[in-house]
């Protein structure tokens, strides 16, 4: 019986994901969901992205916590509107949560869309919540082996992001091996390497989201 059920609730999200995309293309925002494990430096690279793309893209932010609005207060403190959604304990968000979140949205103010999902390498990728894209950030200090040992989401995401670069010289982690990992799991994926404390790699990254929201306006 279970699944059926598991069937059910993920077709219903699908077709709610489509409304919000078709909603996000309508008002030409482009969207991206990040996902991550805790610590990983999801809000990092949103509060850095921000700083590379002003005057070129207007930013807002959904964030989802299971708890609390820390990461929220600091998105609007660096002047992005921005809304918190709070699970209760669900490990993810999903399409009907950041349909809601978009009802708060003054969209028609909004370029680029970034949602940070909850943080967890497992249950995020299973949810399409309507974006242009996925991306994973995964960082030097939690291993060079999280595509070995999360293989799903690596595979599923259109980028990928290597923070805390500046931290390489101090941890032993193989950039060659994270690399070869991720290519043999998703060859078209861009890695970008960088350090949202150092600023090292932000340009590259910056410039992909500026083509990635052309791209997202040609198709609106």
């Amino acid at each position: 019986m279970k699944v059926p059920v598991v069937r059910n609730i993920l077709s219903a999200n699908d077709r709610l994901a489509g409304e919000n995309r078709q909603k996000l293309l309508g008002r030409r925002v482009c969207s991206v969901n990040i996902m991550a494990s805790p610590g990983a430096g999801k809000t990092s690279l949103i509060l850095r992205t921000a700083e590379e793309l002003k005057g070129k893209l207007r930013l807002g932010v959904i964030e989802g916590d299971i708890a609390s609005r820390v990461d929220a207060d600091k998105v609007a403190a660096a002047g992005m509107p921005v809304v918190q959604i709070n699970t209760g304990g669900t490990c993810h968000l999903d399409a009907p949560m950041v349909g809601a979140a978009l009802e708060q949205l003054p969209l028609e103010e909004i370029d680029l869309l970034f949602i940070e999902n909850v943080g967890n390498l497992i249950c995020p990728v299973d949810f399409d919540l309507g974006t242009k894209a996925s991306i994973v950030v995964s960082s030097i200090p939690e291993g060079d082996d999280k595509p070995y040992k999360y293989p799903g989401i690596f595979a599923a995401v259109d980028a990928v992001v290597l923070n805390k670069l500046d931290l390489a010289p101090y941890v032993p982690f193989d950039r060659a091996a994270f690399r070869g990992l991720v290519a043999g799991l998703n060859a078209k994926a861009p890695i970008f390497e960088l350090s949202c404390s150092t600023g090292e790699g932000l340009a590259a990254w910056a410039e992909w989201l500026v083509a990635l929201v052309a791209r997202s306006r040609e198709d609106a």
